[in-house]
């Protein structure tokens, strides 16, 4: 039987995170902590929530479409000068690449103004595109190491799969976008709808473009929130019950569960009362129109998100043997609802090769269009991504989970895995 909705269960620690942390594996001595359901008695009701969430963390499309400059900063030739030359020095140190930080890759004269990319990531809009990035006259190797570096200054890399990669790659690997239940769209040319990732931030370096598509559209899930809690509020009590499952796709620990029941908005708890979104159901083609709006209070505490909608329509086969309750048709709703508000909402932007783009995935949700290749021998589209944790000692948001004080909270890790720095898909 599915536990009840109300239900308190223990989370159980898995055993992997009792063993000391061997360096011959984790080179920076800290391991990912991994997927883990929530603190169900941390977890708020719809009443508890805001009405409206003010503050830089909301913004709408307009804000930035016109204004590039507000969102988009060019690496100078001394930035990447300096870049390049922590990249050298680490190159020559023989440390592995799982093993870079902040302390082995020095950059003093771009550490302060990272320090403020960091705080406007956690804190205000949360985005920002880098440009000029020197990818094409570095090769993947020093560019790898450059990225990973510029990484340290704003999070802890986390394992991003159950095999342990830290450098992930977004790449097309020809595998099956509809087998939903065993594969990761960031390895297909799918469509990805809009989602947040199970890390504080995300970074995506563009090292080759695709022939069309592959385009990338980002929100505020604080703007859609507040148009939710004036236009569907039904819509916005179901996305913050703890009634949705996600799947985790065959990487879980020994003895733990292959899904985990969580919300898909939280409020933050024992702190500022900021909402965090935590995201993943995939909506059903509809088209569902707005209730009237209603006025409303306003607040300055925000709540959390984390949603990616893949991850709850692939559950068929635990719903089917009784395991976990079917989605809802509320919950149908809700998801068509949400990616449909995300859509007319979205700031849109092309990555072009050199590119960086960091966002925070405790307010922001992106996704991306479907895309096509170039025909071989011409590169395909490919992406190095990053997971970065932010725990809540550093300037991190307290999160209703057991690990938010963890510096390597979040990500996927499995049993011991080990993490891994791979230059290129696999």
């Amino acid at each position: 039987m599915a536990p009840a909705v109300t239900a308190t269960l223990p989370v159980e620690v898995p055993a992997y995170k009792l063993r000391p942390v061997s360096k011959d594996a984790f080179p920076d001595g800290i391991r990912t902590s991994g997927q883990h359901p929530p603190l169900y008695e941390k977890l708020k009701s719809y009443e508890e929530f805001p009405e409206q969430i003010t503050g830089s963390t909301v913004w709408k499309k307009e804000d930035y479409v016109d204004n590039p400059e507000r969102w988009v900063h060019r690496f100078s030739k001394e930035e990447a000068t300096e870049l390049g030359a922590a990249a050298d020095a680490f190159m020559a140190s023989g440390t592995p690449l799982t093993g870079i930080t902040k302390d082995n890759f020095q950059l003093p004269k771009m550490a302060g103004f990272l320090s403020a990319i960091r705080a406007e990531l956690l804190n205000g809009k949360g985005f920002i595109l880098f440009k000029d990035f020197p990818v094409q006259e570095w090769g993947n190797h020093k560019s790898a190491v450059a990225y990973m570096g510029l990484g340290t200054y704003l999070g802890y890399f986390i394992s991003q799969n159950g095999r342990g990669h830290v450098l992930g790659h977004v790449k097309d690997l020809g595998e099956d976008p509809t087998q939903i239940d065993k594969v990761r769209i960031y390895r297909t040319n799918a469509r990805q709808f809009f989602h947040a990732d199970d890390s504080d931030i995300v970074g995506l370096l563009c090292v080759a473009r695709a022939l069309e598509g592959g385009e990338s559209d980002i929100v505020s899930s604080h703007n859609v929130y507040n148009i939710l809690h004036r236009e569907r509020p039904d819509v916005l009590k179901t996305l913050i019950s703890p009634i949705w499952y996600f799947d985790r796709k065959g990487e879980t620990s020994q003895g733990e569960e292959g899904y985990i029941r969580t919300s898909i908005f939280y409020l933050e708890p024992d702190g500022q009362g900021r909402v965090y979104s935590k995201y993943t159901p995939s909506p059903s083609p509809s088209s569902i129109p707005p209730s009237p709006p209603k006025p409303t209070n306003t607040t300055t505490n925000p709540p959390i998100s984390r949603w990616d909608p893949y991850y709850i329509r692939s559950l068929t086969r635990f719903s089917s043997a009784g395991l976990i309750p079917p989605l809802s048709p509320a919950q149908l709703e809700a998801a068509d609802v949400l990616e449909s508000v995300c859509l007319r909402e979205a700031l849109h932007m092309v990555l072009e090769v050199g590119d960086i783009q960091f966002l925070s995935n405790e307010h922001v949700f992106h996704a991306r269009t479907a895309y096509k290749d170039h025909a071989p021998p011409a590169p395909r589209r490919h992406l190095m991504r990053l997971w970065l944790a932010t725990p809540e000692g550093e300037g991190g948001w307290r999160l209703p989970f057991h690990d938010s004080g963890e510096r390597k909270r979040g990500g996927v890790q499995v049993d011991d895995v080990a993490p891994v720095a791979p230059l290129d898909a696999e």
